[in-house]
């Protein structure tokens, strides 16, 4: 939930205007739109390459996966990887976006851990792909971008751990 979602029903829930200081945090909220947007096209717009690069760290680090018995063997299980790693390309871009880690919670976190256990994935596998994942995506941008970014991937590391 975006910062200002989160100012509204509150100040809703307690039958009030919003505060100064809640005013405040949307203005600088929305003061920082555009670095927030161009983080989220940067990523969107390399999604291949991000995925590509990523990919080839984590496979490169544990050729298991891609080995007869990997989670990654056969082209089926190994395009179901690269779809996850889309996917949680696309959950971070709607934390950024958001300006919260609410998104990627509600989206896409609730059940995953016990779902991978439930496919036998290795969730230490996933941990790692993620990080992956985050190298690839935070090479590509600026130093403040991605600082700016790089909570959203945390986040959804400290999750799966």
């Amino acid at each position: 939930m975006s910062v200002v979602s989160q100012v509204i029903l509150k100040a809703d829930d307690e039958l009030r205007y919003p505060s100064s200081g809640e005013l405040k945090g949307i203005q600088a909220f929305l003061q920082t739109g555009e670095r927030r947007i161009r983080i989220a096209e940067a990523l969107a717009e390399n999604e291949k390459k991000i995925v590509d690069q990523a990919q080839k760290q984590l496979f490169k680090k544990r050729p298991d996966y891609r080995a007869p018995g990997g989670n990654a063997y056969g082209q089926k299980q190994y395009n179901q990887c690269l779809r996850d790693y889309s996917w949680y390309l696309r959950l971070v871009t709607y934390g950024v976006l958001a300006g919260d880690k609410g998104p990627i919670e509600q989206t896409g976190l609730i059940g995953v851990k016990e779902m991978y256990n439930s496919l036998n994935v290795p969730v230490t596998g996933m941990v790692e792909a993620i990080r992956c994942l985050k190298d690839a995506a935070l090479g590509l941008l600026n130093k403040e971008d991605a600082a700016e970014a790089a909570p959203y991937f945390d986040y959804i590391i400290q999750s799966l751990s």
